[in-house]
Parts: structure tokens; C-alpha cells; sequence
């Protein structure tokens, strides 16, 4: 389990297609204090440590992974949030997050507002029911609250972030370019809602 909460960002530099694709990611963690099998939440993603070494961690990204995720997050020189997992007794400063990305979205819409970025994310429409103004969701394994929300009319819908400047500086949320795809989480209480409404449809 995660909290959303960015504790680093690394970038990959090195990739290497073998049964999966293998990812070598640099990073400013103690590796002393990471175990081999560790789970670290790549920009959303949970995956695990296979290797390390000083200043850096390999994770390998499977077929279902890449098919999952924001297109060219996985290449060479890419950056990448990073967050380890929860421990107890750590401060939940974000909000339950599972590692596990629901759908990709894309950015419509960024300006600046005052020193914050105003940004407009278009969620699919399965992903759609599950988005609440006021509730959390995931974008880029970054922890952020949903300030409103507009359904359209293809059944998919436009949410809208405010990204502070911490918020920018201390992730890749810095660049916020229209047209951005991101890796998106629901809530997780909207996860098992979903699940039921999908079991009720059937």
C-alpha cells in the first residue's frame, strides 16, 4: 500500500527487452534500506525490486504493465515518481493507494493560476462514475483532490486539479503539457463500488 505522497523522483537509465522489459531506474534512496522484492510505486505503478545497487533499483514491467500505462513513461531518460511502500505507523498525509493503475488519462486543459497550475484531466468513461468532486484520485501516483468535475457527452469526463508549487517541484507534475497521458487511480472505496456495479450489471 501507498499514500500518494512523492518521496523522490528518479529516472530510468537503462531499458532492456528480455521476457519483460527490464528497467533500471536512478534514484536518491538509501538502497541499504530496500530489500530485494520490495514494492516501489513507479508513477502510479507498484512493482518490484529485483536488483539494486548504490544510487539506483531494477524493476522488470510486464506486457500487461506497458499495455496499462501512459504511452513513453517506460523510456530511456523518462522520469518517474517514486514512492515506497507504506510502512505502519508512517503518516497517512495522502490517501490509500494501491499501486494498481485503473486507466489512463490525458490532460485537456493547464494555466497558471496565481503561482498554482490550473489542470483539466480527461478520465475514460469507465473510470467516469468513479471520480467524485472533493474525493482523491491518483494521477501519476501523485495523491491529489478532484476540485470539480464535468461529464461530457461521449460518457467520459473532464476533472479538475489544482497543482500547487510544492506539489510541481517535487514531482513530474511539472510538466503539464495538453495532451499528456497519465496513469490514473480511483479511490479505492470507488474501486469495490465499481466492482459491485460491474457484478450487478451482469
Amino acid at each position: 500500500m501507498f499514500t500518494g505522497i512523492i518521496t523522490d523522483v528518479g529516472k530510468i537509465s537503462a531499458t532492456e527487452q528480455r521476457g519483460d522489459l527490464r528497467l533500471v531506474i536512478a534514484c536518491a534512496y538509501d538502497m541499504d534500506s530496500v530489500a530485494i522484492g520490495a514494492s516501489i510505486a513507479c508513477s502510479g505503478v507498484c512493482l518490484t525490486v529485483v536488483e539494486k545497487g548504490e544510487g539506483w533499483f531494477a524493476v522488470d514491467a510486464s506486457a500487461e504493465t506497458l499495455s496499462r500505462t501512459a504511452a513513453g513513461m517506460w523510456a530511456e531518460g523518462a522520469r518517474l515518481n517514486l514512492e515506497r511502500a507504506l510502512k505502519v505507523g508512517d503518516e497517512l498525509g495522502g490517501h490509500i493507494v494501491t499501486g494498481h493503475v485503473d486507466g489512463v488519462g490525458h490532460i485537456v486543459a493547464s494555466e497558471t493560476v496565481g503561482d498554482s497550475w490550473k489542470v483539466t484531466v480527461q478520465a475514460p468513461a469507465s473510470l467516469a462514475p468513479y471520480i467524485a468532486a472533493k474525493g482523491s484520485i491518483t494521477v501519476d501516483g501523485v495523491s491529489l483532490t478532484v476540485n470539480d468535475i464535468a461529464d461530457q457527452a461521449n460518457e467520459s469526463a473532464h476533472f479538475l486539479l489544482n497543482i500547487i508549487p510544492h506539489t510541481a517541484q517535487m514531482t513530474t507534475l511539472d510538466t503539464l503539457a495538453v495532451g499528456r497521458q497519465v496513469n490514473l487511480e480511483i479511490d479505492v472505496l470507488a474501486r469495490y463500488l465499481k466492482r459491485m456495479e460491474d457484478l450487478r450489471r451482469t
